[in-house]
């Protein structure tokens, strides 16, 4: 397995060192310690709405920004521990360049139909901002229980397969387990006035303040988009509006009638999505506005619709209504700080009367003792939640879903603990979930994005499965500029009732510059 990955955000930077118009970078590991930071009771810190500009967060003790006072003595220590591999800073322009690499390697202890011949799995992956990747297997073991729903084959047999890897985006399979995909992000962003930045880039966004997001998660490959955001003077209220273009999805059916070349242009959408947050002190409320245009028909490239450039949160929503061609959807976020290590938050999401999605959860930072964090959340979708009439205008991007990785009609519980002791970490986390699938073609219980949401029932109904997925591991971080790692682990994914190929018990090890969130609990 051989992919050619760019990754320029964060290996590549330029930026204002008083300005500090750069975005936190968009993993889990750093966004502990600045979610820890705007749980304060004494803080307005909007973290509703990620990436978060460093300019509107509170920097003290984050990764990656935190003062390193300790003594190396070796240039190749400092390196190794403190510093960027390469800094230039001439006035007020900063130039950092960093090494990009993964190494994994793994043994999976299931019954793995899909590699008959080994069990053993790498993910191998090196460079600065190219990056080459050889692998054997999925990374890291199975990719996805739904990984098979994804993979969608662009020609007869013999041919390449097209499929939309689980939140990495579209990759092409040869002789069953080679695969080349690509991985990019970056952007340009600049303080118009002090209270207004500018972006132009490609990357993702996620709405909400928990693990998972029901209005729009960081699950599906970046996008490109243009975005402005505006904090007022006293930080209560920040608005956020940004254009981007999705791509439909994987296959042959998802391409332009452009000819017979299999790599004609994919069917493409473009989207408008708006945010608001407001902070009454305690609690942060916030609104969100989806809106996916049809801009292609059968007849071809419609007229460009003025309604893409609105920036006015719940204008979209009201001119075009639910249940028509152009997708929308709308919901809000909420905090609730109940002391200063202790919060609530939930979300609340609808693109049709009578049908919804929602999130209630609970973190603690700091339980008993320092670096010591809880998370519990609850999500839920019901049936058709996402889907659209025609299915081309779903609520996804390649194939994967925008909102919740399970798609539609689905329950889940997530549990995660993390505990830090200096540069070690230990963290347990465990999912378990419901969710419904279609018994055979042709029946329709609202289960699947890539249908219409127009009802086709049977009275068997669909299948319910149940997903119980545990993640056991040990880190030490090495440099927390480039969230280098040295990882152990464990994973356990259980589904009763599907094929061997979906369950699996994975050890592992790998040292990985962990830039960005790659979901593989699903």
């Amino acid at each position: 397995m051989r992919a050619l990955v760019t990754l320029i955000s964060s290996l590549l930077i330029m930026s204002g060192l008083h300005a500090q118009q750069n975005d936190i970078l968009l993993n889990r590991d750093v966004y502990i310690d600045v979610e820890r930071n705007a749980a304060r009771l004494d803080t307005i810190v909007h973290v509703g709405l990620k990436p978060l500009l460093e300019s509107r967060a509170d920097l003290t003790n984050v990764m990656g920004h935190r003062v390193d006072s300790a003594k190396y003595f070796y240039w190749h220590t400092v390196k190794l521990f403190r510093d960027h591999l390469f800094e230039v800073v001439e006035g007020d322009v900063r130039l950092t360049l960093d090494p990009l690499f993964q190494q994994e390697y793994g043994q999976d202890f299931g019954d793995q139909t899909s590699y008959s011949d080994t069990t053993v799995l790498y993910f191998n992956s090196r460079g600065f901002v190219f990056a080459e990747i050889s692998a054997r297997g999925c990374p890291s073991g199975p990719c996805s229980t739904r990984a098979e729903e994804h993979c969608l084959r662009s020609c007869s047999s013999g041919c390449a397969q097209l499929m939309s890897l689980s939140g990495q985006g579209r990759v092409k399979y040869f002789d069953g387990r080679k695969v080349d995909y690509g991985w990019s992000q970056a952007n340009i962003s600049v303080a118009v006035r002090p209270w207004l930045n500018a972006q132009l880039g490609h990357g993702r966004h996620f709405v909400g303040h928990g693990y998972r997001s029901v209005l729009l998660s960081d699950y599906a490959p970046p996008a490109p988009y243009v975005k402005l955001s505006a904090l007022t003077r006293d930080r209560r209220l920040q608005y956020s509006t940004w254009h981007t273009r999705l791509l439909r999805g994987a296959s042959t059916g998802d391409r332009l009638p452009t000819g017979e070349s299999s790599e004609a242009l994919f069917r493409w959408m473009r989207a408008r999505f708006h945010h608001v947050s407001l902070n009454l002190g305690r609690a942060q409320i916030g609104l969100f506005e989806a809106t996916v245009f049809r801009n292609i028909d059968d007849s071809g490239v419609r007229p460009f619709n003025l309604l893409e450039l609105n920036p006015i949160i719940g204008l979209n929503t009201v001119a075009l209504g639910f249940g028509n061609p152009d997708k929308c959807l709308t919901g809000a976020d909420a905090r609730v700080k109940i002391t200063d290590k202790l919060m609530a938050y939930g979300q609340l999401a609808t693109d049709k009367p009578g049908r919804y999605a929602w999130q209630a959860g609970l973190r603690a930072f700091d339980v008993g003792r320092k670096d010591l964090h809880l998370q519990a959340e609850f999500n839920t979708a019901m049936p058709f939640m996402y889907m659209n009439d025609p299915p081309e205008q779903a609520y996804l991007n390649q194939s994967l879903p925008l909102a919740h990785p399970l798609g539609t009609s689905f329950r889940e519980v997530v549990a995660i603990a993390d505990a830090g002791f200096g540069r070690f970490w230990l963290q347990a986390k465990v999912n378990l979930a419901q969710y419904e699938r279609e018994q055979a073609e042709g029946f329709n219980h609202g289960t699947s994005l890539n249908q219409s949401d127009v009802e086709e029932r049977s009275e068997e109904g669909p299948i319910t499965r149940q997903l119980t997925f545990l993640d056991l591991n040990a880190s030490y971080l090495f440099n927390p500029n480039t969230n280098l790692r040295l990882v152990a682990g464990f994973w356990r994914r259980d589904v009763p009732g599907e094929s061997d190929g979906r369950q699996s018990s994975y050890l592992y090890v790998a040292l990985r510059t962990a830039l960005f969130n790659r979901y593989y609990d699903l």
